[in-house]
């Protein structure tokens, strides 16, 4: 097979609809817009959640609720789930990703108190609950928290 013997396959192309090209082209004369109307229009278009005039929905629908405008977004890790790592390593974002642990290595990860931590390590994270806390420091692991440093 040469590139001049090469044909695209049946029904892969093609060709674009001419509107506007007289009556017997069957998109003449409105080409295909219908008559009058807001959309028949040069520029007619709808904003998006538009009604007519009519109460858009997102307006009728009652608002309920607070978003806080501070980004409390933290990757949870549990203390149970620390015990994954050997007795003496230092568990930090790129241990715990490597280990699959939490998303990405970049956003803040917090450590709840879920479960016992058995092993000593020595954590860097950016925040840990106060009862995991506890629980580090009884189980006789060093903590370090990032954020503070920063």
């Amino acid at each position: 097979m040469k590139l001049n013997d090469m044909k695209a396959t049946a029904g892969s192309r093609k060709d674009r609809k001419r509107v506007g090209c007289g009556i017997g082209s069957g998109n003449g004369k409105t080409a295909g817009r219908g008559h009058k109307g807001q959309k028949s229009r040069t520029g007619g278009k709808v904003a998006r959640g538009f009604e007519g005039g009519q109460m858009p929905l997102i307006r009728r629908v009652p608002k309920r609720g607070f978003t806080s405008k501070v980004n409390n977004d933290f990757q949870i890790v549990n203390l149970s789930q620390l015990n994954a790592f050997d007795d003496g390593s230092t568990v930090d974002a790129a241990a715990l990703f490597e280990a699959g642990l939490v998303r990405n290595a970049v956003d803040p990860i917090k450590v709840l108190a879920t479960g016992d931590l058995s092993k000593k390590v020595e954590l860097a994270v950016d925040a840990v609950s106060a009862s995991a806390a506890n629980k580090i420091q009884a189980a006789g692991a060093k903590l370090k928290l990032i954020s503070a440093e920063a």
